[in-house]
């Protein structure tokens, strides 16, 4: 038992085993919900949710250590165990010890030779380094320079620019600068999301048929358990995700920009023929394994003419941002739907159903929801018709805000015609 919570019997010992070998700050920051006391309907699902969760981010961590691919080279990423003192606060600088972190030269990078020895240099949005790489005190910026015995300037907070890395020794700038990279990717994946690229669904046809499910689904299906109007989502911001993105300066929003611009060039055109993709959406199909606790209830959509071309299109743009970083690396392929149920909606209209697993300042989040009964609902809607659609366009939307129509402000699109 952990802080009151319960476990099953089955991976108690392994989980209890896994955190003992975890950093002091990873363990303590978790603080489960109580469930053990909460007979109310879903309460049993959730501990179950928390419980696995929980075991694959601890144990996970510690018997297969994250692999971050940098420049063509694989790190072992490995959490380190770190003594607290009294005087200490407890979330001091983050800083993680590297396996293989290459002292030996790596064409990857570009270091160029000078007078005084060697310079490379980083780019990176200022809200990543100036926190991240300085450290409370300079602290983490001053540790790399002793262990690699270099020296690195970085900008004031506020003031975009470039990380100078300088050194005598070719190896030891590389090995300041694989560790800066790793130091950046670890912070940035724990950047909430910002922005995703998506598909509009909002076509007047949609919009009706959608608030005609809305209705009849209210009609029919109120008395079942989690059912009401609350968790429905907005018409206007109807939508097809391709995938997420943490985009932390105008910077990078230009970069996501010239990115989707050459998958258009490359191969969307191509497969597009440069016309819009005829589509339907039809048919409901939930996330999880018990349609009677359903958290996600999401519309299907197919091309109309019944070939694999919209599949294809979203699984190679999703490839390609994940080449180049701007996306992480969580699935092979995009799973198509169209969200129309989320019980992220009932306390947070404004909810996207996605969230990171870890706050920026890395604490750990846990979002308890109220799953509802979709048995009913799966049973009489499972075909029902939306309309039909021409997705002729690729949006990179920002999270949180609105535009003049209701929907996700769009920072950039391209256009298949």
């Amino acid at each position: 038992m952990i802080q009151g919570f319960t476990f099953p019997h089955d991976i108690e010992g392994p989980l209890l085993s896994a955190l003992s070998r975890l950093p002091r700050s990873r363990v303590t920051r978790v603080s489960p919900p109580s469930f053990r006391q909460s007979r109310r309907p879903g309460a049993l699902r959730e501990r179950q949710d928390f419980t696995r969760i929980l075991f694959k981010e601890s144990i996970m961590e510690v018997l297969r250590p994250q692999l971050v691919r940098i420049g063509g080279r694989i790190y072992r990423k490995n959490p380190i165990q770190e003594q607290t003192y009294q005087h200490e606060e407890e979330d001091e600088d983050f800083y993680q010890g590297f396996v293989e972190c290459a002292e030996d030269p790596c064409d990857a990078y570009e270091v160029v030779q000078t007078q005084q020895g060697f310079r490379c240099t980083v780019k990176a949005p200022s809200l990543l380094y100036s926190e991240h790489i300085v450290g409370k005190r300079g602290d983490t910026r001053k540790k790399l320079e002793v262990e690699t015995k270099t020296s690195i300037s970085i900008p004031k907070p506020g003031q975009e620019g470039e990380i100078v890395i300088t050194g005598q020794h070719r190896s030891g700038v590389i090995s300041a600068r694989t560790r800066i990279d790793v130091l950046l990717l670890t912070f940035r994946r724990k950047q909430p999301f910002t922005h995703f690229l998506a598909f509009f669904l909002n076509e007047a046809e949609v919009q009706e048929r959608f608030l005609k499910f809305q209705e009849e689904v209210l009609e029919k299906c109120s008395m079942d358990h989690g059912v009401d109007s609350t968790i429905f989502q907005n018409p206007k911001k109807l939508h097809l995700t391709i995938g997420m993105l943490v985009l932390l300066s105008e910077q990078e929003i230009q970069q996501t920009c010239e990115m989707l611009q050459q998958c258009k060039e490359e191969f969307i055109d191509d497969i597009s023929g440069g016309k819009p993709l005829e589509v339907e959406m039809a048919g409901i199909e939930y996330m999880n394994d018990d349609p009677g606790m359903v958290d996600v209830l999401y519309a299907k959509v197919h091309m109309k003419d019944g070939s694999n071309r919209l599949q294809e299109l979203v699984d190679r743009v999703l490839e390609r941002f994940q080449a180049s970083g701007l996306i992480v690396k969580e699935w092979n392929s995009v799973k198509l739907h169209a969200t129309v149920m989320n019980t992220l909606f009932r306390k947070d209209p404004n909810a996207e159903g996605r969230y990171n697993l870890y706050t920026a300042d890395g604490k750990y989040i846990f979002k308890e929801r109220e799953s509802f009964d979709g048995r009913n609902i799966l049973k009489l809607f499972e075909n029902f018709y939306f309309g039909t659609l021409k997705l002729n366009s690729i949006h990179i939307s920002q999270r949180f805000t609105v535009d003049s129509f209701g929907n996700y402000a769009s920072c950039g699109q391209i256009d298949f015609s």
